[in-house]
């Protein structure tokens, strides 16, 4: 697929892998439109990338549907990368024998599954208004699952079934969506250098990037940037996940 003149809405873009993801795309030629709750981080990555930006949350419709149109609005919708998600720790049983919450495992599931759904289904009846290119494609739809979705550690049980779910949707949305030329992938990343692993020591960070198969360091965020232009060029890339991860299979914990 042709990259450049078209438009693309990243959400999370404002920081992580989202803000790699709309650089690589603006380098390519691509209007980007970044979508996020941070409302300095997304100004300032749609102001160097020459994009727009909207602030809001994934997990309510009506703002998912401003921002689709926004990014309709500033070129030829042809991409959606949803990078928005959150984490959380927490055991089936904690140390005083209480179960897990149920109000931290539906947080987690309203922003990473509800969130990408919102914005996948609407940005879809966007991206299937739009001119076919080649073999009638009209775009594409990468979403980001984890490597937990497969190696779910101790504590994880609420992230990896939010990322469990992306990998589950991605084959019947795929299908879903083929009727009208649209490309479903995602991405299911490794350890990567982020905000949040940043905030760990600096053993800590680097001990993880040991645990690396190879290489061993933890990813560059730069390298999912450069996926996502692959798979948005490579247009038999078609309901996979693919994961990004230097090898790694993660332990226990």
């Amino acid at each position: 697929m042709e990259l450049k003149g078209s438009s693309a809405l990243v959400t999370g873009g404002a920081s992580g892998l989202g803000a790699a993801t709309a650089r690589a795309l603006a380098a390519e030629g691509v209007h980007v439109t970044v979508f996020d709750l941070n409302e300095d981080g997304a100004k300032s990555v749609a102001g160097e990338v020459g994009g727009d930006y909207v602030v809001g949350d994934v997990t309510d419709p009506g703002q998912c549907q401003r921002a689709v149109d926004q990014a309709a609005s500033g070129g030829t919708l042809r991409i959606t990368v949803n990078c928005a998600g959150i984490g959380w720790v927490g055991r089936m049983i904690d140390r005083q024998g209480a179960p897990h919450p149920l109000e931290p495992f539906e947080s987690v599931q309203r922003v990473n599954v509800f969130g990408t759904f919102n914005v996948m289904s609407k940005a879809a009846v966007a991206i299937a208004k739009t001119e076919p290119l080649e073999h009638a494609e009209r775009g594409v739809i990468v979403n980001t699952a984890s490597v937990a979705a497969y190696d779910g550690q101790i504590g994880q049980l609420a992230y990896s079934a939010s990322k469990g779910a992306i990998v589950g949707m991605t084959l019947p949305a795929a299908r879903d969506l083929s009727v009208v030329g649209i490309r479903v992938m995602a991405i299911a990343p490794g350890l990567f250098d982020t905000p949040l692993l940043g905030m760990l020591p600096e053993a800590a960070f680097h001990a993880l990037g040991a645990s690396v198969l190879f290489p061993k360091v933890l990813g560059d965020p730069t390298r999912y940037g450069q996926l996502v232009v692959h798979i948005a060029r490579n247009s038999y890339l078609n309901a996979e996940v693919i994961r990004l991860d230097g090898g790694i299979r993660m332990p226990p914990k």
